[in-house]
């Protein structure tokens, strides 16, 4: 079997390393190194790196139509994708003799998109899963193949399901494509009426809005560990929330106003009960625990009675 493998974040580096313990890796197709932090460090792929060091053939173009083309002349018997955020043209979805194959990481029609597993969190899911669909035009939207539930823990992160979800997504998809390629499986439409969407996060959707139920915040503050990270707005700069609680609150002062210090850390109104902050980062600084925040500079900046902006 001559796989193109389509990928780009830790998610698909699981699925790429699996496959090239078994089947023959053509190439792999990713994005395009990016700057990244405050000194705009180029940073390689994730898959990329993993490539480099089984010598597999890389291409990083900006626009995967580009290098079609070049694609196709490698004549693959199938094209694998795994989070790796562009469209294929219609020629590499059809081209392959088994066509094009997509490790998806929720239960789709639910969560189309860019980041289902951070918008899982934040909506509050308590399942979610993988789905290994044929690639359609569509966002998406291709034949269901196979899928596999997972539970969301309670204190789950962006970060630890994206290691769940991956490792399923390879354990479905080894199970999965040897039976596909043999016609053991008829891929089923999905019901396009039910679908929902996951659109990737926007820079704004980082400030924590404290007019927000807490629990909600919490979700979203989880959802968004450690990349890209929350934050709230303090005089002398924002400062990342990495871990918080929600608590009960009967206290009748505004939302987004500092209620009382915990042995935890500040805790804060917010617009339905409070939010204790547990872990944070003020600019320019390590993350720290809160506790270690308030002996310091927090003294000032979360006093309470402080009205957060």
């Amino acid at each position: 079997m001559n796989i193109v493998f389509m990928g780009t974040p830790d998610f698909a580096v699981p699925i790429l390393k699996a496959l090239d313990e078994r089947y023959n890796i053509l190439a792999l197709i990713t994005q395009p190194d990016r700057k990244i932090g405050r000194k705009q460090t180029l940073q390689e792929p994730p898959t990329k790196r993993y490539a480099k060091s089984q010598n597999i053939p890389i291409f990083q173009p900006q626009k995967v139509a580009h290098i079609r083309a070049a694609i196709l002349a490698l004549k693959p018997d199938i094209i694998i994708t795994a989070a790796f955020g562009q469209f294929l043209p219609t020629a590499l979805i059809t081209a392959p003799p088994y066509g094009a194959i997509n490790v998806h990481a929720s239960l789709l029609p639910d969560l189309r998109g860019g980041a289902p597993i951070q918008r899982a969190i934040e909506r509050g899911y308590q399942k979610t899963g993988v789905t290994i669909m044929e690639m359609a035009q569509a966002m998406d939207a291709g034949a269901i193949i196979a899928q596999a539930k997972i539970d969301i823990a309670e204190d789950e992160t962006n970060e630890s399901l994206f290691e769940k979800l991956s490792h399923l997504g390879t354990k479905l998809l080894l199970e999965t494509l040897p039976k596909y390629i043999n016609q053991e499986l008829i891929p089923h439409e999905q019901d396009h009426q039910k679908a929902t969407y996951a659109y990737n996060i926007k820079r704004a959707e980082e400030r924590l809005d404290l007019m927000r139920p807490a629990i909600d915040i919490e979700r979203k503050i989880r959802a968004f560990y450690k990349e890209p990270a929350t934050y709230i707005q303090l005089p002398d700069g924002p400062l990342k929330i990495f871990k918080a609680k929600w608590v009960k609150t009967d206290n009748k002062s505004a939302p987004s106003v500092v209620i009382d210090v915990t042995k935890d850390g500040p805790l804060i109104q917010c617009g339905q009960d409070g939010l204790v902050l547990l872990e944070v980062q003020p600019a320019g600084k390590a993350r720290m625990s809160a506790k270690q925040y308030m002996n310091g500079k927090g003294k000032k900046t979360l006093a309470p009675g402080t009205k957060l902006g």
